[in-house]
């Protein structure tokens, strides 16, 4: 992966994360955030994949159900956040790819490898979210209340 910080003013950082061939996108992302110190920042993408695992969270059964796509597609949008789970950065990601026929899926991140790129914006903020355990779901949630600046 290369990254460049694009922009850094008033606690704001703008950085462009541009992934390799191969490349496991949500460990990728998730590693830079950690090793930068970001807990609380949006992101947007778009590239391509060669294989993506995506989620649909079941709320009758408070889990999430899986699909795994095994073509090459193209990412048409991706939209996330970052946020910060008991000390760590939780990356959580929504993306609609793009199949060979023009028909699209989307769901929840869980896993997607890079082929052949994908270029990464990540905005990050000067306040901090948390996240909390929601008792309903059993999902750990951005609680504004919680956050810096709320």
């Amino acid at each position: 992966m290369k990254t460049t910080l694009l922009y850094e003013e008033h606690g704001l950082r703008r950085f462009v994360l541009v992934l390799d061939k191969g490349e496991e996108a949500c460990r990728a992302i998730g590693d830079f955030a950690a090793e930068n110190h970001i807990t609380a920042a949006s992101l947007t993408a778009i590239g391509a994949a060669s294989d993506a695992t995506l989620g649909y969270f079941d709320p009758e059964t408070s889990s999430y159900v899986s699909t795994v796509f095994e073509e090459q597609m193209e990412l048409a949008s991706c939209l996330g956040d970052i946020a910060d789970d008991h000390g760590k950065s939780a990356l959580h990601a929504h993306v609609v790819l793009g199949r060979r026929d023009s028909t699209a899926v989307a769901g929840h991140l869980q896993k997607l490898h890079v082929f052949p790129t994908l270029e990464v914006i990540l905005t990050e903020s000067p306040a901090h979210l948390r996240k909390r355990l929601d008792p309903a779901t059993g999902l750990a949630l951005i609680d504004p209340a919680s956050s810096a600046g709320a």
